[in-house]
């Protein structure tokens, strides 16, 4: 993939997130780590991870990709969203480089390998900022035979989202409001540049499932619910929702947390829509997947680990209800 284009006088366009900033000599992006050198785009944070660790692939959260198993999850700083309820903000929103940790794309594989996981997640902060060390770190994992996968804002460029299908193999993505002046002013994004994202991934193939925080007086009303879950069911009812509590963190410190009363509302909502499957995120109750035909509980987590999993998984990867026969979507092996 070309991470930038060339313009006149010495200025690019990057091409890694949809805002494409135009930058002069020495200036970087909104992100705050890609810059201009020399008419070329440096990624100043290509191999300086902030944040490296082994987690349940839960977390991130995927409940339809190769449950039970641990993931590599690593990040660097930096972020094109300006969210003021980041949970990461320390890193997130920050252009400090700690150039004095390196870690290749070699050694980053070699950790995954070595701590026997099944794939490598870019998280933490935005990936798309710093997807060309992703890539390099991606290509590799997948001839170690590790699956990639984004949890993000789901701002990508389109070109980023083409050259994806060729090792991305599953997505989290934040629908993080269904209002266009809230992603603008509040977010610092665009609604309709995510939403197009979210088609386009699932058009390319990637498995992918959808984080929305519920923020009280910010997008909890049963109006907005209602129009993210219709969204998500227009695309594919298949589609994992992941509904996930506020708690008070960074610039938010004046609101309380998410009421359970607002999470069973919302996840009523998801159902109405005809999703298939609803999930609460952040709550101390077990997370159950349910074939959507029979009823049966097929996998029952509780803390982000996996104490139940009876589905019936055959020599392709797919998956089915043991009881009913049921088609379950999502990567399974």
């Amino acid at each position: 993939m070309q991470y930038y284009e060339p313009l006149e006088n010495g200025k690019i366009k990057c091409l890694l997130c949809r805002y494409h900033c135009i930058l002069k000599e020495g200036q970087v992006g909104i992100c705050g780590i890609n810059m201009n050198e020399n008419g070329s785009l440096k990624n100043l944070v290509y191999g300086h991870p902030s944040s490296i660790n082994i987690d349940p692939v839960e977390k991130k959260p995927l409940f339809h990709f190769l449950p039970g198993s641990d993931i590599l999850s690593f990040g660097t700083v930096g972020c094109n969203f300006k969210c003021p309820f980041c949970q990461n903000w320390q890193i997130a929103h920050t252009d400090n480089v700690n150039t004095s940790v390196y870690v290749s794309p070699e050694q980053m594989v070699g950790l995954a390998l070595q701590y026997n996981t099944k794939s490598i997640a870019y998280t933490y902060n935005e990936p798309s900022v710093f997807y060309p060390y992703a890539r390099d770190v991606g290509i590799l994992a997948k001839e170690k035979g590790l699956k990639n996968v984004f949890v993000t804002n789901g701002f990508e460029s389109v070109y980023e989202i083409e050259d994806m299908k060729n090792w991305v193999d599953a997505c989290n993505v934040d629908l993080k409001s269904f209002k266009p002046e809230y992603y603008k002013k509040v977010l610092k994004g665009n609604l309709e540049d995510v939403l197009d994202t979210i088609k386009r991934l699932y058009d390319a193939g990637i498995w992918q499932e959808i984080t929305t925080l519920i923020v009280p007086g910010d997008n909890d009303s049963d109006e907005e619910l209602t129009q993210i879950a219709e969204f998500i069911a227009g695309v594919s009812t298949d589609i994992p929702w992941h509904i996930s509590r506020f708690h008070p963190d960074y610039k938010v410190t004046d609101k309380e947390p998410t009421p359970m009363t607002t999470m069973a509302k919302a996840y009523e909502i998801g159902k109405k829509a005809g999703l298939k499957y609803v999930y609460l995120g952040n709550v101390a109750l077990p997370v159950i997947t349910y074939c959507p035909k029979c009823g049966e509980e097929l996998i029952v987590r509780s803390i982000y680990r996996v104490e139940k999993n009876i589905l019936n998984i055959n020599e392709y990867g797919k998956a089915s209800c043991p009881k009913c026969g049921e088609k379950i979507k999502g990567v399974w092996k």
